[in-house]
């Protein structure tokens, strides 16, 4: 007999009609092969979950073709049983690498590891609780997962789990995307020619938590925001905040049309490009992290520096871009993508974290699971901080 748990379901729904948060029993799917039942501890709602519920810019449950999913790909979960295969060895070529059988067994932490779905070289192809079909995150009591969308925690750990449950989503992202820029940068100049780059960063706790690794490698940083309360949660993390003008956000067509909107924005933007050239003396900014994407792309292309590089693994507001490739190329700048990570990256980044300190400082209030639709709503207003922080269980 198949277990069941109370789950919050996204159902499928009208294109464009925004989904809620359904609370159900549902059957999980049987310990087979090298699945782990596990209960989540804490999570940490993502914008990416938001963006499901509004069904943009994807609609997940008809990219899937499911009646419903359960949302949820950053936590910290406790195992409670094995399937038949776990810890079996894994087969030659295996795509994602996973962790150590001894790592494995009832009563271990772990993080959730989001590469569900990867190609031969172990890259994220589909993401768990989000694309991958057939996959379910933790908004749920209890669930089932495959080995490796696992990751063990360090045993002890010096570090608070709610901080690690935010851990497994932004900051995972977050390493593997600025160990890419970072190198590409240091392949275009390295120490001895620019010892100390301008990154700056629109977005949340991704864009936070990889300017906080670019204070790890000796940079200075900014990143923009036009909320105080991000501002001062910015400055906390030791990244200097700048305000956003809420006028710097560019629709072509309404440029094209809108006179008054024309004029603030050329005059939003003029003052951001001021502040650039003021801050970097007149250099530009060396590494732009932008998590949002068409609004801010104008401005950022026009504020990056020679040999600069802009690098996403997002693509929040706007999932098509354009630019000048002629100028690209004169300028010798360079467009980083990304999408989750590799295996060993979030061994790397776990490792980093516990010996540093390297983690998100997360929001105070603890959400109980009846609570999470309330969450979810607040959040997408813009009423919580970076990180909001819910428990489907007693730790």
């Amino acid at each position: 007999m198949s277990e069941h748990s109370e789950a919050w379901l996204l159902h499928a729904g009208a294109a464009g009609t925004p989904g809620e948060l359904v609370l159900a029993t549902i059957p999980l799917p049987e310990l087979s092969g090298d699945r782990l039942l596990v209960e989540p501890l804490f999570g940490c709602w993502g914008g990416n979950m938001t963006h499901a519920l509004q069904r943009s810019p994807l609609d997940i449950c008809r990219q899937r073709g499911e009646p419903w999913v359960v949302l949820g790909n950053s936590a910290v979960v406790r195992i409670l049983a094995l399937g038949p295969d776990v810890g079996a060895p894994q087969p030659a070529g295996a795509p994602v690498r996973g962790p150590e059988p001894a790592d494995l067994r009832p009563g271990r932490l772990a993080m959730l590891f989001s590469t569900s779905e990867a190609d031969r070289h172990g890259y994220t192809v589909k993401a768990l609780a989000y694309d991958a079909p057939g996959t379910m995150g933790c908004l749920t009591r209890r669930m089932v997962v495959r080995a490796h969308e696992l990751l063990p925690l360090p045993e002890p750990t010096a570090h608070a789990l709610p901080r690690w449950s935010a851990f497994s989503g932004s900051s995972i992202t977050a390493w593997s995307n600025w160990e890419l820029a970072h190198g590409v940068l240091r392949l275009l100049l390295d120490r001895d020619e620019l010892p100390a780059p301008h990154v700056w960063g629109w977005g949340g706790g991704t864009t936070l938590a990889e300017l906080q690794l670019a204070n790890h490698h000796g940079c200075r940083t900014i990143q923009l925001s036009a909320d105080p309360d991000r501002q001062a949660a910015i400055a906390r993390a030791g990244v200097t905040p700048l305000a956003r003008d809420r006028a710097l956000a560019f629709d072509e067509p309404r440029f094209a049309s809108d006179l008054p909107y024309r004029r603030a924005y050329l005059e939003a933007e003029a003052r951001f490009l001021r502040d650039v050239a003021r801050i970097t003396e007149g250099e530009g900014v060396h590494i732009f992290v932008d998590y949002l994407g068409q609004p801010v792309h104008r401005a950022t292309l026009k504020a990056l520096a020679r040999q600069g590089v802009i690098t996403s693994a997002g693509w929040k507001l706007g999932m098509q871009l354009g630019y000048l490739r002629a100028a690209e190329c004169i300028q010798r700048r360079q467009h980083i993508h990304t999408h989750y990570a590799r295996y060993p990256q979030g061994l790397a980044a776990r490792d980093h974290a516990e010996a540093t300190g390297w983690l998100p400082e997360v929001d105070p209030e603890v959400f109980p699971f009846e609570r999470i639709p309330e969450l979810a709503r607040r959040y997408a207003a813009g009423e919580l901080g970076f990180y909001p922080i819910f428990a489907p269980n007693p730790a």
